[in-house]
């Protein structure tokens, strides 16, 4: 049984002009101490399922599916007892962005003993020293508990709030784009500390991210994304060496390749309007492989491999 199984997740936001589908029946799962790698353009979706699982959605709301963590159902308990027992003792989040993460009126060593607090009943010197050891294992001097974020770097404010996350011992970490704003040096350390923890405290990871190659170094398995759709599931390897959907290669070949053996090639067009999603397939308006059926059915995602899936008419015979 995976540590976390999420099946035909729908989570849609509200406006006038009606609602936006942003995940719109997304299936798959993460097993103890694996780290799973979200990927797609802006807009697919991928941010919304990680605020979907920690019931952090604002502006909407989940409206069907099921998501099942260390055998409890997520969806099924009322948000005071989600916050009580879930959030930050059975899954955490590292957000996007830590210096606007971060309280900048407080010491960072007060914000993780305040989050110790809330969910315990250990004195304030017992969370502090709690505080200093979880510095200390994202390599940071404890001492530095006492400084306002305004007095660390970017990537130490970074290894804060992964410190923050892992506070409670949580099973479940979600690290929404945590290296965006880092240079390319310090992302590779931030990259390096995450698959550290992960098999020294074998917790697992869902890692949201627009760059390809942060997910390579990252993580075990990929989703691909698009239009609030799972398009493509596979272990990591195989999805740089073999993609499969259309969407994948087009990400792919995206990216400049460091050999310098091609050129990359940008994506021509534009999402569908989540408003009003097209029939068939979403990617078929853009996908250069598109055949009939691609804008009549929704392709259903279908295994083709062990642990490979993929949602295309043409990752089967074609009629």
């Amino acid at each position: 049984m995976p540590l976390l199984a999420v099946e035909n997740l729908r989570t849609y936001y509200h406006s006038s002009r009606g609602q936006t589908r942003a995940v719109d029946g997304v299936s798959f799962s993460v097993e103890a101490g694996q780290s799973l790698g979200i990927a797609g353009e802006s807009g697919c979706g991928k941010s919304t399922v990680a605020l979907s699982l920690i019931r952090l959605v604002k502006g909407g709301e989940t409206v069907g599916g099921s998501v099942t963590l260390d055998g409890i159902s997520l969806m099924d308990m009322s948000i005071s007892d989600f916050n009580r027992t879930v959030r930050w003792q059975r899954i955490s989040l590292v957000p996007q962005g830590a210096m606007g993460a971060l309280d900048p009126v407080f010491r960072v060593g007060d914000q993780i003993v305040e989050a110790i607090m809330a969910h315990t009943k250990d004195k304030k010197s017992v969370a502090w020293e709690r505080a200093e050891q979880l510095l200390r294992h994202v390599d940071i001097d404890p001492a530095r508990a006492r400084n306002y974020p305004h007095e660390l770097s970017g990537g130490m404010c970074q290894r804060v709030m992964i410190a923050m996350a892992l506070a409670l011992g949580p099973r479940l970490v979600i690290a929404d784009e945590p290296t965006t704003a880092l240079d390319v040096v310090t992302q590779a350390q931030v990259l390096k500390l995450l698959r550290r923890l992960q098999r020294e405290m074998n917790i697992a990871i869902v890692f949201i991210s627009h760059d390809l190659s942060t997910l390579a170094q990252a993580c075990d398995r990929i989703m691909i994304m698009y239009a609030g759709k799972a398009m493509e599931i596979g272990g990591c390897e195989e999805i740089f060496r073999t993609p499969l959907h259309p969407y994948t290669r087009a990400l792919l070949d995206a990216f400049p390749d460091i050999r310098g053996t091609r050129k990359a090639r940008s994506l021509g067009g534009r999402p569908p309007d989540l408003l009003a999603p097209p029939p068939g397939c979403r990617f078929h308006a853009r996908c250069s492989e598109a055949i009939a059926v691609c804008s009549v059915d929704e392709p259903a995602m279908a295994e083709v491999s062990p642990g490979r899936r993929v949602a295309c008419h043409l990752s089967g015979p074609r009629s």
